[in-house]
């Protein structure tokens, strides 16, 4: 028998368009629509204990299941583009809560605390309008890139924060010089090896003029490992152009005069992170 109160389960609060507009997924991960819209859901009870679990944010899988539990589209959240997760956060955010989001600062200087209300809907709509380009043409190189899934930045992201607690040892003042500079070799070395992996995860393919085209991950890692230093700085440098149109700019506070007489700058720029443990409590 169907459920009589189906008709009463969650209803789509919002639609949104992917900034990835449904590209880069892999077959199966996400159930495309004619108008490129996706209905968003709010959250469930369930969804809000899971968010607020700190070993399951740790992992990625809270969000992972809130993704999905919030966007039925998406069917494999691990595969999700990495220029998609704040696009789609902000979404079930607005859909849970509403489209303001207050912040509190101190301001510097007078050390008082205001709260300020940010518009969530204007930050999703310049993700959404943002256009990733995909293509890198270097020295007779065509190359293909793609950005990289959630599941590879959750990796690459608990990767990095263990070689961060790595670097805290180093500091320890018990340690002897020659042990802190031996682990911190060890430190530099791996995180090295983190960000020539995100890379080589970043390209998709290769053409060299009217060769062939070269997609084995195997060859392509090979060859990105052995090309010239100026070839992979251009690299380096278009992925890092494409990170920052899906990048979440600073908001900027304007303080009022009688706040600037008693020691406050005249402006301040107020970084915008969304932490998933504090986002959505």
């Amino acid at each position: 028998m169907n459920n009589p109160l189906l008709k009463h389960f969650r209803q789509p609060k919002l639609f949104i368009r992917l900034p990835s507009n449904g590209e880069f997924y892999p077959k199966g991960s996400i159930e495309i629509t004619e108008n490129n819209e996706y209905p968003v859901l709010a959250m469930t009870a369930k969804d809000e204990l899971m968010i607020k679990t700190p070993d399951a944010l740790l992992n990625g899988q809270s969000t992972v299941s809130v993704i999905q539990s919030c966007i039925p589209n998406i069917k494999n959240a691990w595969n999700v583009p990495s220029i998609d997760i704040d696009a789609i956060l902000i979404a079930i955010r607005i859909a849970t809560y509403g489209e303001n989001m207050d912040m509190s600062i101190n301001v510097p200087g007078i050390e008082e605390e205001k709260t300020y209300s940010l518009d969530l809907r204007i930050l999703l709509d310049r993700l959404s309008s943002a256009a990733y380009d995909n293509l890198i043409i270097l020295d007779d190189f065509k190359f293909e890139v793609a950005p990289i899934s959630y599941k590879k930045f959750t990796e690459v992201a608990l990767k990095s924060f263990e070689e961060q607690r790595l670097f805290k040892i180093v500091n320890d003042d018990t340690m002897s010089e020659l042990d802190k500079l031996q682990k911190f070799n060890e430190a530099f070395s791996r995180l090295t090896d983190l960000n020539i992996k995100q890379v080589i995860n970043s390209v998709k393919a290769i053409q060299f003029q009217d060769e062939d085209v070269v997609d084995n991950p195997k060859h392509i890692d090979e060859f990105l490992s052995n090309i010239d230093k100026t070839v992979y700085a251009g690299i380096i440098s278009h992925i890092d152009k494409q990170r920052e149109k899906f990048s979440i700019k600073p908001m900027t506070i304007t303080f009022d005069e009688d706040e600037q007489s008693r020691g406050a700058p005249a402006t301040m720029d107020i970084p915008i992170t969304f932490d998933q443990s504090n986002f959505f409590a």
